[in-house]
């Protein structure tokens, strides 16, 4: 008997293949909880800058400082205490979110026979906006957080 049975070779061959299926699975459940896990992170960074933001409009008297509260708001959080060209544009693409979060909590004139603004509709279409011009999710620039700086004196 020089060469092995082909049964133990078949064996052999389907216990490498279950082998292989059992990784496949596990990698697949390590991307899934990636994503489950960045989903859920974003969802809760979603509402509590919305929350923020509605927590500074709800005081505004009106839209005008409405936008300028929730745009200063933006920019504390995200930590931006100097402006570029795309901290500029995403301020002013994140402003209809703010106008239409006022228009949302501004009770409603017997005149006004508009439709109220849908506020998630417009919070999409600017993350949409990001997604398109930039590489990353929007909430992927709460990630980098930079820890201040002390000041100390000489």
């Amino acid at each position: 008997m020089d060469a092995a049975p082909s049964f133990l070779d078949v064996l052999k061959h389907s216990a490498e293949r279950s082998a292989a299926a059992e990784d496949e699975f596990r990698r697949g459940i390590v991307r899934r909880i990636k994503e489950l896990e960045m989903q859920r992170s974003f969802a809760f960074r979603r509402l509590n800058l919305i929350r923020g933001v509605a927590d500074v409009i709800a005081h505004a008297e009106s839209e005008e400082i409405a936008v300028a509260n929730a745009t200063a708001m933006l920019r504390a959080r995200l930590g931006w205490v100097s402006d570029s060209e795309a901290r500029v544009a995403v301020a002013s693409r994140f402003a209809p979110v703010a106008q239409a979060m006022f228009t949302s909590l501004t009770p409603p004139d017997d005149d006004d026979k508009e439709k109220r603004p849908d506020v998630i509709e417009v919070l999409t279409e600017f993350e949409a906006w990001y997604e398109k011009t930039h590489p990353n999710s929007f909430w992927m620039l709460f990630e980098n957080y930079i820890p201040e700086t002390p000041v100390v004196d000489f």
